[in-house]
């Protein structure tokens, strides 16, 4: 799989599976998007970055990289073995689909949550891969 920032200043290369996508809806992924965040995640040693990640340290544990020239956001980093990917910023068809929803609670007053799949309050480690 590949994929890049709007402008193609950051390209990626994952060389291994993906983790289904989860939609999250904490407030700060919602303040760093504009709305929910859509991320998949492979683990760390199977993602080959080009191009320079500016790196923004969004809580103690976790940082966000965005391209420094169009300002796509691209990552998220927190503990555990696998490396966030924004969804939106994969190239052609990864054939991973939207699996379930975390930080329910946080989500925006705008928008419902619709539609069958899993849903948590909040973090839930059967959804995502944020392993200590």
């Amino acid at each position: 799989m590949t994929g890049s920032c709007l402008c193609g200043a950051v390209r990626y290369r994952v060389n291994g599976p993906l983790r289904p996508v989860i939609a999250c809806h904490c407030t700060q992924c919602r303040k760093t998007s504009g709305h929910h965040v859509a991320a998949t995640s492979a683990p760390r040693d199977s993602v080959e970055i080009a191009g320079q990640v500016n790196w923004y340290r969004s809580s103690p544990a976790a940082r966000r990289g965005f391209c420094p020239v169009c300002g796509s956001n691209l990552f998220w980093d927190g503990p555990g073995t696998h490396l966030s990917i924004f969804a939106g910023t994969l190239d052609g068809d990864p054939g991973v689909r939207l699996a379930g929803h975390i930080f329910c609670a946080d989500k925006g007053a705008y928008y419902e949550i619709e539609g069958p799949l899993p849903r948590a309050d909040g973090a839930d480690p059967e959804l995502t891969t944020q392993v200590s």
